[in-house]
């Protein structure tokens, strides 16, 4: 059997229990998925502080010496083991909180330890909180068996050394401790392994004894086993082509860098694989779906496009909706099925980008359906539309789940005959029961909102298949485009329409209420409108923050000749749209919110966006909450509020929000700061790995390389049977088998 497909329980030092955690925890199920377990940073090991030298500032830092007494403080959730631990310097404290009858039971006093963590501060005393420990190695133990003696023969009173008011009377045994000559910092400690790796372990591992350096002992093992140079899961030509290292080195080397340049060529050999194969399972997806579904093709621009270009269009188009259209037109005449992604920023005009391909699907006998997140939303499209299209001969119709009885009736009746040419709606479109004459375009809007489940029942509303455009306003940065929407075409719109203000955005402080309100009282004088959105409802006593109940009472009495009402996602969702719908004609001048408005308001008299604890939200999710206003003529403001002390990551974002409204800026910059998380999408997409070493913020020159290199595959191997591509192929079968789930829809 291939030792990489091992059970892991089979490995020395897991065994049964250890497997079952460590298949819950990391999904670490056989020898290959620890190989595949990467560490996540790496500390040199190789030398030891004397405690004298350590403070709480301090980084990791790694002790010899020994635990002279433990002791237990607090009762239920709030006990806590304390180990004494010292070295002839001086002392300090070891801290357990979880995971106590394990430490007692493993560490003895007396015995010589290497301890390892982050020194910190607590009541005037150093400590380490959950620190790796360590038997020492035979050349340090007889230094730290000359700790021991001191407080074996009294020389040095355990209580002495904690008394940090006290510390006058340490003076006493200074020269005790200079005659020992402890001064392990002196002694060449070097240890077996100079940097050693770090590994990510969950709360619930660590209780069991499953520390970072539990792992690497695992992780340790398992070379012991691995004496055959591992097999190259890359063809020679690729290896060589990009001077990569051999898989079987990389492992090796990243697990256990033999230098630092081993340990950088490791990380780019795995990268590049990683985002390789990525790239070569989504565009081998595509492949295999322009193959095998054909589009409807569009050739005519008739009347209605005619019509609605030269008559009805509301304002001039921007150079870069010109082209957007250029690109999806071609896409619908190719006799391919279209799958487009289209990005716009806040109020760039893609609503009537949509409409205007819409149309083009009606002038050759098709119809179209628009399909949105929110029954808020849709209704705005159908307004909009309706607004747009005037007296023109197209009919739009809205299908929610509050539209029922005769009118839901006449809905489906006139889809299924053709009388209707545009459908607006919510995932209620996607019903069994709603069937179409002829669907030759679905518009799906803000896609991350909607499962490849649900996107995939609009298919089968046609024989063939519709042309897909799917519209986001949160731009994506190009690496994570590549990765979580590989499989689409993109097209950008990336001009705002003439006559738009950018929206004036400042941070302030708490303290700075009296200023805010000012401009508040200022604004809506002029009668203009107002958000105030928070991040949470009620407060709770774990976050002290600006609460939405305690706003709305503080605003309404700050504001009394002023209607104000609120918006939070615990109301129903009829209460909900009928305050939004209030806001929107004007009935309410201020709308406190949560992010609830973030999507599916368009009110252009509002001209304040106040955030309330800025430092809560993400970049992007602040750019869209600020694109709720400035959607008029009139200059309009975002006001970001934080309190006074926020950490410099924060002040970053906070200052990046103040410097510049350009949506796809701000979304490189919050990759950048806050890194691509979990991928949010890769799930539902059906697309993507899980990335274990890449990182989208900061490899973006691999990606674009592997993707190149994944391109040249496709397009000089396309029936998979040149043998040089055979380990390839063959790789990329155990990657989908593993860890993809597919979905035939983009």
């Amino acid at each position: 059997m291939n030792i990489l497909s091992q059970d892991i329980k089979y490995l020395q030092g897991v065994g049964p229990n250890r497997a079952l955690l460590l298949a819950n925890e990391l999904g670490i199920k056989t020898v290959g998925d620890l190989l595949a377990y990467y560490p996540y940073k790496y500390v040199d090991r190789s030398r030891i502080y004397k405690i004298s030298e350590i403070d709480g500032s301090m980084p990791y830092v790694q002790l010899c010496g020994q635990i002279f007494s433990f002791e237990t403080i607090g009762e239920g959730r709030n006990k806590r083991l304390i180990a004494h631990f010292a070295d002839g310097t001086g002392s300090i404290d070891l801290v357990w909180f979880q995971g106590i009858k394990y430490v007692a039971k493993t560490y003895d006093c007396r015995k010589s330890y290497i301890v390892f963590g982050k020194p910190t501060v607590f009541n005037g005393h150093i400590q380490i909180a959950h620190p790796e420990i360590e038997n020492a190695p035979e050349h340090l133990k007889e230094q730290a068996r000359t700790t021991g003696n001191l407080f074996e023969t009294g020389q040095l009173s355990p209580l002495t050394s904690h008394l940090s008011p006290l510390t006058s009377q340490l003076s006493t045994v200074n020269c005790q401790l200079s005659t020992v000559n402890c001064q392990l910092s002196t002694v060449n400690c070097q240890l077996s392994t100079q940097v050693r790796p770090s590994y990510n372990t969950s709360e619930k591992m660590k209780r069991s004894g499953l520390n970072s350096a539990a792992m690497a002992k695992l992780t340790a093992n398992m070379f012991k086993l691995l004496k055959e140079p591992l097999a190259e899961t890359l063809p020679p030509y690729i290896v060589q082509q990009h001077h990569l290292m051999s898989y079987d080195e990389a492992v090796r080397n990243i697990h256990y860098p033999s230098s630092p340049e081993a340990l950088r060529h490791a990380q780019l050999r795995l990268k590049f694989e990683e985002l390789f194969y990525v790239q070569l399972n989504i565009l081998r997806y595509v492949k295999d779906r322009q193959l095998r579904y054909k589009g409807i093709v569009f050739n005519t621009i008739g009347e209605h496009f005619n019509g609605f270009f030269y008559n009805h269009l509301p304002f001039q188009l921007t150079e870069a909706q010109k082209r957007v259209i250029r690109e999806i037109r071609a896409d619908m005449k190719s006799g391919r099925q279209m799958n487009r992604l289209l990005q716009g920023d806040v109020g760039s005009g893609k609503t009537l980008v949509a409409l205007m391909v819409a149309l083009i699907a009606i002038d050759n006998g098709c119809q179209a359906c628009i399909m949105a997140p929110t029954e808020i939303l849709a209704e705005q499209h159908l307004d909009t539309l309706r607004e747009f299209l005037g007296d023109l001969p197209v009919r739009v119709e809205l299908l929610t789940g509050t539209v029922k009885g005769k009118k839901r009736r006449a809905v489906l009746e006139g889809l299924v005959t053709g009388d209707i040419h545009i459908l607006v709606g919510t995932h209620a479109v996607i019903e069994d029961n709603v069937m179409f004459n002829k669907l030759g375009l679905v518009v799906i809007d803000e896609q991350h909102r909607f499962g490849v489940a649900q996107r995939a029942k609009l298919w089968m509303k046609n024989n063939v298949p519709p042309h897909v455009l799917v519209m986001t306003a949160t731009p994506i940065p190009r690496t994570l485009a590549m990765t979580l929407y590989g499989d689409l075409d993109v097209s950008i719109i990336d001009e705002l329409p003439p006559g738009r203000k950018p929206i004036r955005t400042v941070h302030m402080f708490d303290a700075h209420r009296p200023r805010i309100y000012q401009l508040m009282h200022r604004e809506l004088e002029l009668g203009r409108q107002i958000y105030i959105v928070y991040p949470l409802i009620q407060e709770t006593e774990r976050m002290d923050l600006k609460d939405l109940e305690a706003g709305f009472e503080e605003i309404s009495k700050a504001f009394p000749n002023y209607k104000v009402s609120k918006v939070h996602g615990k109301m129903k969702s009829a209460d909900k749209d009928e305050a939004m719908q209030r806001f929107a004609n004007h009935e309410t001048h201020i709308l406190v919110s949560t992010t609830v408005i973030e999507v599916g308001v368009n009110v252009p008299n509002a001209s304040v966006m106040i955030i309330e604890n800025a430092e809560r939200f993400g970049l992007s999710q602040l750019h869209q909450l600020r694109g709720r206003v400035g959607r008029g003529a009139d200059q309009s403001y975002c006001v970001l509020v934080t309190k006074f002390e926020i950490g410099e990551t924060t002040r970053k974002r906070i200052q990046v929000m103040v410097d510049t409204t350009d949506g796809f800026e701000i979304a490189e910059q919050d990759l950048k700061l806050r890194g691509p998380g979990d991928l949010e999408g890769t799930q539902q997409s059906g697309m993507a790995f899980d990335l274990k070493i890449a990182n989208l913020a900061r490899d973006g020159q691999i990606l674009t390389i592997a993707r190149d290199t994944a391109q040249s595959v496709i397009t000089s191997d396309p029936e998979e049977r040149n043998p040089q591509n055979d380990i390839l192929w063959r790789r990329l079968r155990e990657l989908r088998k593993d860890h993809v789930n597919w979905g035939a829809i983009s």
